[in-house]
């Protein structure tokens, strides 16, 4: 099985549409649908996005070796990616203040 074949099984695992998968590591679904076909190459930089936006173990992704996930994937946080990739620079802005703001609060209830 090629990269380009395992990154398709990832993306089947997770349940994800090409489009949804994509945005995730911010790759055009063009290109990432080309990938799956096998007409463009995963490069390092894909790589590790895939590895780090989904929990998949690297050395799995490469090699074929080892267990697929290198931990539990987190519904929540994937949603949370693919929504944040949607928007453009100025709502992403926002919304990162807006959660600053929120952990700020949560952690001054907290310590009282």
């Amino acid at each position: 099985m090629t990269v380009n074949e395992r990154i398709k099984q990832v993306r089947a695992s997770l349940n994800l549409s090409q489009i949804n998968f994509s945005r995730g590591i911010h790759l055009s679904n063009g290109y990432y649908a080309n990938m799956e076909l096998g007409n463009k190459k995963a490069n390092e930089r894909i790589i590790e996005l895939i590895s780090s936006v989904y929990g998949v173990n690297k050395n799995w992704l490469v090699s074929g070796e080892g267990k697929m996930f290198s931990r539990e994937p987190d519904k929540r946080l994937e949603e949370l990616i693919i929504n944040f990739n949607s928007l453009n620079r100025h709502f992403q802005d926002f919304l990162l203040d807006q959660i600053k703001g929120l952990v700020k609060i949560q952690n001054n209830k907290e310590t009282k």
